[in-house]
């Protein structure tokens, strides 16, 4: 099952973007890994991911070939050795890394910065 939290904060740091500030939105033992969660961080859906490695990731929530709110329900798996989430809806596979759309090179989620610390998940915010 899928935890929904809802915490409230500036927007979300992408990935290679230095954050101005961290988020918590969860302990590390919330995430099961190889299941998604979703976060509303400010006014923006991340699905967060805990891999069976223990890395963490996070990418935006909102599929964008259907608009839905879905991608943390998704398939974890991975790609010539690429960690991947499949959308729920059509299946389309997503880099977990940077959020490329492996199936389609025009399309890509937004990828956040995340980390661990004391045992919290935080996502980096702006």
């Amino acid at each position: 099952m899928t935890a929904q939290l809802d915490v409230r904060a500036g927007p979300p740091a992408r990935t290679g973007e230095e954050p101005t500030g961290w988020l918590t939105v969860c302990t590390v033992e919330r995430l099961l890994p190889g299941r998604g969660a979703a976060a509303l961080v400010g006014d923006v859906q991340v699905a967060l991911f805990r891999l069976a490695d223990g890395s963490l990731h996070a990418v935006g929530n909102i599929d964008p070939f259907t608009g839905a709110g879905v991608v943390s329900r998704g398939l974890v798996g991975d790609r010539a050795g690429e960690p991947t989430v499949a959308s729920p809806i059509h299946k389309q596979v997503f880099a977990l890394r940077d959020g490329r759309c492996l199936d389609d090179e025009n399309v890509s989620l937004p990828a956040f910065a995340v980390r661990v610390v004391g045992g919290n998940v935080q996502v980096g915010i702006r």
